[in-house]
C-alpha cells in the first residue's frame, strides 16, 4: 500500500505498471455515520469504487473525475489522497490511484453500461460487499480518515506560471512578458488540472505570464480572480513578508482557491503553507530551486474542522505535450 501523503505526477506513475486508473470513494455524513458508495459492474458482477484507465494527455487526478462523471453521473471535487493500490492483471501490473470525494446531494445516476446500479451503504458493509480485497484498503483510510476528523478539507493550492517567453529575448517591461507558445498550450493543461478539485477564487501575480495561465480556467469555471501585486517577483523581493501574507490570509477565508506565481515567490509562500502542516507533510514541499516545474502544482488539503492545519500535500504537474 503506497502512504497517502503525496502523489506524483500520472506520467510518473506509468512506469513499471502496464495499467494505470484512478477513482474516487464517494463518502456522505448521515446520522454522524459514515457512509460510502459502491457501484455494481454488470459485466464482471462485483462491487467496487468509481475507477476507469487514464486518457492520453491525462493526469491521474483528472481521469479519477472524469471516471466518477461518466459512471455515475456526479460531478465530484477530489478531497485527500488514498492509498494507491497495486494488483495483477492479465497485462502485467496494474496501478489505481484513490482519493476522498465527498457528495453532499447529488444522486448518482449509473451509466446503464459499465455501472448498473449503486448503493450507500456503511463502511463495514462496503468491506463485506466489495469484490477486490484490495479495494479495502482506500476504505481503512478512508475510515481512519473519519475518526480522526481529517476527511472535511478544502483545497489549497500553489501553482508555478507555464513556460514563459526567455527573459534574454525579452526588451520590454518584465511584467509584460508572456507565455511561449508552449506555455499557452500548457494554461489549457493547467486548467484540466485544477478542474479536479475546482478551485472557487484565483489569487495571481497581476503579471502578464502568471495571468495568462489561470485565465483558460477562471473562463471556463467563472471563478472569481484577484490579482495581487504582493506576489509578483518584484514586490516580493521588496516586501517578502507581504508575499507570505497574501497566503496566510487565505486559510481564513476557508474557500476552494487557488495561486498562480512566479519561481522566485515559491520558497515564501511555502514557508507559510510549512507553518500549518506537521513535519512530515512540510518535508514534501519543495525546498531547492526550481521548486516547480512551468505549470506544476502544490496541492494541500486543508482541514474544514481544525482551523489552518494541512493534513495532505500532493504535487501535480498539467500534461505537457
Amino acid at each position: 500500500m503506497t502512504q497517502p501523503d503525496t502523489a506524483v505526477d500520472s506520467k510518473q506513475s506509468r512506469k513499471g505498471a502496464a495499467v494505470v486508473a484512478a477513482g474516487a470513494l464517494c463518502w456522505r455524513k448521515r446520522s454522524r455515520a459514515l457512509e460510502v458508495l459502491l457501484i455494481h459492474r454488470p459485466r464482471y458482477d462485483d462491487w467496487s469504487w468509481p475507477k476507469g484507465k487514464i486518457d492520453a494527455g491525462e493526469t491521474t487526478p483528472e481521469c479519477a473525475v472524469r471516471e466518477v462523471r461518466e459512471e455515475i453521473g456526479i460531478p465530484v471535487q477530489l478531497g485527500i489522497p488514498l492509498p494507491t493500490i497495486e494488483y495483477p492483471v492479465a497485462s502485467g501490473l496494474k496501478v489505481v490511484h484513490y482519493w476522498a470525494a465527498k457528495v453532499d446531494t447529488a444522486t448518482p445516476q449509473p451509466d446503464g453500461r459499465e455501472v448498473d446500479d449503486f448503493l450507500w451503504c456503511s463502511a463495514d458493509r462496503a468491506a463485506e460487499l466489495l469484490s477486490n480485497p484490495s479495494d479495502r484498503e482506500p476504505l481503512d483510510a478512508l475510515v481512519e480518515a473519519f475518526a480522526e476528523d481529517r476527511l472535511a478539507t478544502w483545497p489549497l493550492i500553489v501553482v508555478r506560471h507555464a513556460k514563459a517567453k526567455p527573459r534574454s529575448s525579452w526588451t520590454r517591461a518584465e511584467g509584460e512578458r508572456p507565455l511561449a507558445a508552449s506555455g499557452r498550450r500548457q494554461a489549457q493543461a493547467v486548467s484540466r488540472l485544477l478542474e479536479a478539485w475546482w478551485p472557487e477564487r484565483i489569487v495571481s501575480s497581476p503579471w502578464d505570464r502568471c495571468v495568462q495561465t489561470i485565465m483558460p480556467y477562471v473562463k471556463r469555471s467563472d471563478a472569481k480572480l484577484k490579482l495581487v501585486d504582493a506576489i509578483t517577483e518584484r514586490d516580493a523581493a521588496r516586501k517578502p513578508g507581504r508575499a507570505g501574507n497574501t497566503v496566510e490570509k487565505l486559510f481564513d477565508r476557508r474557500v476552494p482557491v487557488a495561486v498562480c506565481s512566479h519561481r522566485p515567490v515559491l520558497p515564501l509562500l511555502f514557508d507559510v503553507l510549512r507553518s500549518h502542516m506537521p513535519s512530515h507533510l512540510g518535508e514534501l514541499l519543495p525546498a531547492s530551486d526550481p521548486y516547480l516545474a512551468p505549470g506544476e502544482a502544490i496541492i494541500c488539503q486543508v482541514s474544514s474542522r481544525k482551523q489552518g492545519q494541512v493534513v495532505s500535500v500532493e504535487q501535480f504537474r498539467a500534461y505537457d505535450d
